[in-house]
C-alpha cells in the first residue's frame, strides 16, 4: 500500500473578496498517488496568519473550512497542511483573503442629561470584530466641526472614553465609528447609531459692574461687585481677577464685592469668574482711569561733581503746584528721606554718590519720579608704577607686566601707560591696571611711566619713572686650563670659565667628576670669566672638569669637559733613577772589566774589537733605559762615553785609529707629547769593528718645565 503526495491545493469559495456577513468557505484538497485503491485517512489543518484556525481527520481527499458570515477579522492569508502515515505536504499560501466591510458599531451613553462641567461616559462597540481595532468618538454640537477623539484598542472589540461638558454645551450629540488596517490598507466601519445628551446650567454667567466706570479719576474709589445665579450655592466660588491676579475671592455665596482708591496702575481688564464642580463662566470688564496729576520731575544741579562741592535738588510738577513734595535717596532696602520739600542743597562727599528721587502726594496719590544718578568724585592719588615680578627687570625674550595702582581716587579711573614718549595703552578699571610688553630689546633703555585721571577737575595724576633692566641670559659658557692634559704632581693648576655673553653679576661653578660630581670652586663675580688657581694638584685631582654659569636669568648653561691627568714630577723620576740605574751602571762595569781582564789574557788583539762592542751595546742598553724610565734630559750638548773607548797596545795602530773617518747614525725617538720640545743630542761611543769614535745622534725630550 504506497502512497505519495502529488500536491495540497488551498482556494476560497465564492471569491477571494468577500462582503462582510456573507458565506465563505476555505477548501483544502490533497492530490495523492496510490499503489492500490486501498482507504487512508487525512489529517486537514488550516492556518490563518500563521495561526490554526481550523482541523479535521477525513478519508476524503477534501476538507471544508466553513464560515457562516465572515467578518473583517477572517481577512488574512490562509494555508492549508494535510498528514497521512507519517508523511505530510502543505499548500503554498493564500494571500489576501478579503472581508470588505465592517459591522456597525454600537454606542451607548451613561447620562442622557448633565450640566456643564460634569463627565459623559461612552462606550462603542464592534460586534463580531476581532481586535486590534481603532475607535473613533465624535462630540457634535450645533453650528460648530464635531470633535474627534481616537483610542486603540489592542486587545477588545470595545473602547469606553470620558468627555467633559463645557460652558455654552446646551445639546450634545455623541457617535463612533471603528476602522482596522487589512493588507496594508486602513478600512473604518460605518457610523453607529447618534445618543444626544441634553446639558443644563448649574449656574447663570456672572454679572460684573462698577460704580462710576465711565468716569473713574485717580483718587476716586472704585468699587466692583459680582453675583451669580445658581442652583445650588454648595461649593460655588466666585473670583475676581485683573491680569491673571487675583484681588478677591468667596466661596458658597452669590456676590462678591471688591473697593479701592484708584490710581493709573489700576486702568485694564478685570474678569469674574465663578466655578462650580468642573463648570465655569467668566464676564470681563474694561476701566480707564483718568490721570490726577502727571509724575512729578526731579533736577539736579549737576549730575557729576568733586567732593565738597554744592549739590542742589529741584522737584517739580508740570502744570501743577499744589502738592506734598518730598525727597529721598535710593538704598539696597528702599529708600531713605532726606527732606520734606521740592528743594534741597547739600554739599555732597565721596559717600553721597547714589540715586536720588522725588516724590509728590495729592489727594492720598502718591507718584514717584525717574530717580537721579549722582556721582561724586573724590581726586585720584600720584599712580605707583610697578613690575608684578616685584623686581625692576626682565629676562630678554620674556613678556614684562607692569601694574599701575592709584591708592586713593573715585572710580571708574582711567589709565594709560606710556614706553618713552609713545603712549602704549589705555585702561578704565577701578583701582589698578596692567600692562604687557612683549617687544623688548637688549639695548632698549626706553623709560616706563603711567598716569591716571577720573572725573574731577584735578585732572590726570603721572607716576615716577621706571627703568627695567633687562637681563641677558648666559650664552656659550667654556672652560680651559693651563697645563693642560698632563699635569706634574704638586704643581699649580690655573682653570678658566668664561661665557659669550649674559648680563653681570655671574654665578660660576666649576665640578669635578670621576664616579660622582664634586663642586670644587664657584664664585659670583661682576665680569663675564673667572680664573681658579689650584696651587697644588695631587693624584685624586684627576677627572674630568667643567663649568657652569648662570646670572639672574635663572638658566644654567654648561661648559665642554675637560680632562685633567695628574702625572709624577719630573725630580720625582729622577730620585727613582738614580737609586735604580746607579747600582745596575756599577755592576755592569765590574763585570765589563772582569770580562776585558780575562779576553786580554787570551787573545790580546781581539780584545779591542769586543771591548768596542760590548761599549756599542752597553751605550744602547743605557739609552734605552733612559727613554723607557721616563726621564727626559734637559738642554743641550754632547754626551760622550770614554770609559768604553780602549786603545790597542799596539802602537803601529794609533795612526790608523786617529785618522779614521767619523760616521754618524740618527736615531729617532717617537713623540709622545706635542707640547714638549725636541733637542737633538749626540752621543759618542766607538762603533765595532773601526777604530776611533763613532757619532751617534739621538732625539731626547725636553720638558716645557
Amino acid at each position: 500500500q504506497a502512497f505519495t503526495f502529488n500536491r495540497v491545493d488551498i482556494k476560497v469559495q465564492p471569491s477571494v473578496k468577500v462582503k462582510n456577513g456573507a458565506p465563505m468557505s476555505i477548501v483544502c484538497h490533497a492530490d495523492i498517488s496510490k499503489s492500490t485503491d486501498f482507504q487512508l485517512k487525512h489529517n486537514f489543518t488550516i492556518f490563518k496568519d500563521r495561526k490554526l484556525v481550523f482541523t479535521t481527520v477525513s478519508d476524503k481527499s477534501d476538507a471544508q473550512y466553513e464560515i457562516p458570515r465572515a467578518r473583517s477579522s477572517d481577512s488574512g492569508d490562509y494555508k492549508c497542511t494535510v498528514e497521512a502515515n507519517g508523511k505530510t505536504k502543505s499548500s503554498d499560501v493564500l494571500h489576501d483573503v478579503w472581508i470588505t466591510g465592517m459591522t456597525k458599531p454600537i454606542l451607548t451613553a451613561d447620562k442622557k442629561q448633565v450640566f456643564e462641567g460634569e463627565i459623559v461616559k461612552l462606550r462603542c462597540e464592534l460586534p463580531e470584530e476581532e481586535p486590534p481595532l481603532y475607535f473613533f468618538f465624535r462630540k457634535i454640537k450645533m453650528n460648530s466641526t464635531p470633535q474627534v477623539t481616537r483610542v486603540n484598542e489592542r486587545h477588545r472589540n470595545f473602547s469606553v472614553v470620558e468627555i467633559s461638558v463645557e460652558e455654552g454645551d446646551n445639546i450634545l450629540q455623541f457617535d463612533c465609528y471603528g476602522g482596522r488596517y487589512i493588507s496594508s490598507e486602513f478600512e473604518t466601519s460605518e457610523h453607529s447609531n447618534t445618543t444626544l445628551v441634553m446639558v443644563k446650567e448649574p449656574f447663570t454667567k456672572p454679572t460684573l459692574s462698577v460704580k462710576h466706570s465711565r468716569n473713574v479719576t485717580e483718587g476716586d474709589r472704585i468699587q466692583f461687585e459680582c453675583s451669580a445665579v445658581a442652583a445650588q450655592m454648595r461649593d460655588i466660588e466666585i473670583i475676581l481677577q485683573k491680569n491673571k491676579t487675583i484681588l478677591k475671592s468667596v466661596r458658597d455665596e452669590k456676590l462678591l464685592k471688591y473697593s479701592a482708591v484708584a490710581t493709573l496702575e489700576d486702568s485694564g481688564e478685570y474678569l469674574c469668574k465663578v466655578e462650580q464642580g468642573g463648570a465655569s463662566k467668566t464676564t470681563k470688564i474694561n476701566i480707564v482711569v483718568s490721570e490726577l496729576f502727571p509724575k512729578p520731575i526731579l533736577a539736579a544741579s549737576m549730575s557729576k561733581l568733586d567732593e565738597n562741592k554744592e549739590l542742589t535738588l529741584n522737584c517739580s510738577i508740570s502744570g501743577f503746584r499744589k502738592a506734598n513734595f518730598s525727597i529721598l535717596r535710593k538704598n539696597s532696602n528702599g529708600a531713605t528721606w532726606l527732606k520734606n520739600s521740592r528743594n534741597l542743597t547739600i554739599r555732597v562727599k565721596v559717600n553721597d554718590t547714589g540715586s536720588y528721587i522725588c516724590k509728590a502726594e495729592v489727594k492720598g496719590i502718591v507718584k514717584e519720579s525717574k530717580p537721579v544718578r549722582i556721582n561724586v568724585y573724590a581726586p585720584v592719588s600720584k599712580p605707583t608704577l610697578s613690575a608684578v615680578s616685584g623686581l625692576p627687570e626682565v629676562v630678554l625674550g620674556k613678556p614684562l607686566w607692569l601694574m599701575c595702582r592709584s591708592a586713593m581716587g573715585t572710580p571708574p579711573i582711567t589709565f594709560t601707560f606710556y614706553k618713552g614718549n609713545d603712549t602704549k595703552k589705555i585702561v578704565t578699571n577701578d583701582t589698578y591696571a596692567t600692562f604687557l610688553d612683549e617687544n623688548i630689546r637688549q639695548n632698549d633703555k626706553r623709560p616706563y611711566k603711567c598716569s591716571a585721571r577720573n572725573n574731577h577737575s584735578s585732572g590726570m595724576k603721572t607716576s615716577n619713572i621706571l627703568n627695567i633692566t633687562v637681563i641677558v641670559p648666559i650664552g656659550n659658557a667654556s672652560l680651559g686650563s693651563v697645563p693642560y692634559g698632563e699635569v706634574e704632581d704638586g704643581s699649580e693648576t690655573a682653570f678658566l670659565c668664561s661665557v659669550n655673553e649674559g648680563s653681570w653679576p655671574i654665578y660660576f661653578r666649576i665640578f669635578r667628576k670621576t664616579d660622582r660630581e664634586v663642586l670644587v670652586y664657584d664664585k659670583h663675580v661682576n665680569a663675564d670669566r673667572v680664573l681658579w688657581r689650584k696651587e697644588a694638584m695631587k693624584r685624586q685631582d684627576t677627572g674630568t672638569y667643567y663649568c657652569t654659569a648662570s646670572n639672574r636669568a635663572s638658566v644654567d648653561v654648561k661648559s665642554h669637559s675637560i680632562t685633567i691627568s695628574v702625572v709624577l714630577a719630573a725630580w720625582k723620576k729622577g730620585v727613582i733613577a738614580a737609586f735604580v740605574l746607579i747600582p745596575m751602571a756599577g755592576a755592569v762595569a765590574l763585570i765589563l772589566w772582569w770580562f776585558l781582564c780575562k779576553k786580554k789574557k787570551a787573545k790580546g788583539p781581539s780584545m779591542e774589537m769586543s771591548g768596542s762592542a760590548l761599549a756599542t751595546n752597553l751605550t744602547s742598553e743605557k739609552l734605552t733605559r733612559q727613554h723607557n724610565d721616563g726621564d727626559y734630559y734637559s738642554g743641550s750638548g754632547y754626551i760622550e762615553d770614554s770609559d768604553n773607548h780602549m786603545k790597542s797596545t799596539d802602537d803601529s795602530k794609533g795612526p790608523e785609529l786617529e785618522s779614521a773617518e767619523v760616521e754618524y747614525t740618527e736615531v729617532e725617538v717617537s713623540t709622545l707629547d706635542p707640547h714638549r720640545e725636541i733637542d737633538s743630542v749626540p752621543i759618542h761611543f766607538p762603533a765595532p769593528g773601526q777604530k776611533g769614535t763613532e757619532t751617534v745622534y739621538s732625539e731626547i725630550r725636553k720638558a716645557n718645565n
